[in-house]
C-alpha cells in the first residue's frame, strides 16, 4: 500500500471496531474467547439484568474497566492522535467502549455505544467515572443506582450520536475502517455512506468480511502495523 498525503484530504475519518482495540490485548465481547463465552449476557449486559441486581452488573463492569486499564493504546493509536494534531479535521467514530482512543491522546471520538468511563443517573444525567472502581454506585443528589453508560443487548442506540456520526462520515473524503465486522447496524452502513458521498475509502483488518468489496482498498494486516507505513 502506498503511503497516504494527509494534506490531500480535507476531512479524515477513522471507524474502528473491536479489532483495533484487540490488538492492545483488550477482551472482545464475541467470537474465540471473547467476553460472552465466559459470561451470560443476560446476567451482566442489559437493562432488565441491572434491574434485577445493579450491585452485580456494577462488580462485573468494574472487572472490564480493571481489564481494559491493564491494557495500554499501540502505535495505531498513537498515530491517530498525533494525526489529529497536525490535521484540521481528523475524527475517529468507534464501536468500542474501552477509551483506548483518548488515552492515546485523541481529542474528537464519537463513541457509538457508550464509554466504561461515563454513568449515568435517570434524573441527572451522564458523569465522567475514571479508574478501576466507580467513584459513587448511587446519585449523590438523589440516591438512584448509577448505571454505566454503555449500549446493552436490548438497547436501542442513541440517534444523536448516529446522526452525529453519520454526518461527519458524509463529509469526509478520507474513511478508514479499522479492525470492524462490518455486520452491526446501522454501523455497516458506514462504510456505503462514505463510499456514496465521494471519500477514498481504506479497509484494515487481517480478515475480509461481507463490507469489503466497498472498499477502493483493503491491507489485511493489523493497524499497529500498517498506520505507521501509510502515514509515514
Amino acid at each position: 500500500m502506498t503511503t497516504i498525503k494527509s494534506d490531500n484530504y480535507k476531512s479524515i475519518v477513522f471507524f474502528t471496531g473491536a479489532g483495533m482495540s484487540a490488538e492492545s490485548g483488550v477482551p472482545t465481547y464475541r467470537g474465540r474467547g471473547g467476553i460472552w463465552s465466559q459470561y451470560k449476557w443476560e446476567e451482566y449486559a442489559c437493562q432488565e439484568a441491572f434491574d434485577r441486581d445493579p450491585e452485580k452488573v456494577l462488580k462485573f463492569h468494574e472487572l472490564r474497566r480493571q481489564s481494559v486499564l491493564a491494557c495500554a493504546p499501540h502505535v495505531g493509536h498513537t498515530v491517530i492522535a498525533e494525526l489529529e494534531k497536525k490535521h484540521p479535521r481528523v475524527i475517529v467514530v468507534s464501536q468500542n467502549i474501552d477509551g483506548m482512543h483518548q488515552r492515546a491522546g485523541s481529542k474528537q471520538v464519537i463513541e457509538l455505544h457508550g464509554s466504561l468511563w461515563r454513568v449515568r443517573c435517570p434524573s441527572h444525567g451522564i458523569f465522567q467515572d475514571m479508574g478501576e472502581k466507580f467513584e459513587n454506585y448511587k446519585c449523590t443528589q438523589c440516591g438512584s443506582w448509577l448505571r454505566p453508560d454503555i449500549t446493552w443487548f436490548g438497547d436501542m442506540l442513541d440517534q444523536d450520536v448516529i446522526t452525529e456520526a453519520t454526518i461527519v462520515i458524509r463529509q469526509c473524503d478520507l474513511f478508514i475502517s479499522i479492525g470492524t465486522s462490518g455486520v452491526v447496524w446501522p454501523a455497516a452502513g458506514f462504510p456505503k455512506v462514505a463510499r456514496e458521498h465521494g471519500a477514498y475509502c481504506v479497509e484494515i483488518n487481517p480478515e475480509p468480511n461481507e463490507m469489503s468489496s466497498l472498499y477502493n482498498e483493503s491491507v489485511r494486516e493489523t493497524a499497529g502495523v500498517v498506520l505507521p507505513r501509510l502515514f509515514a
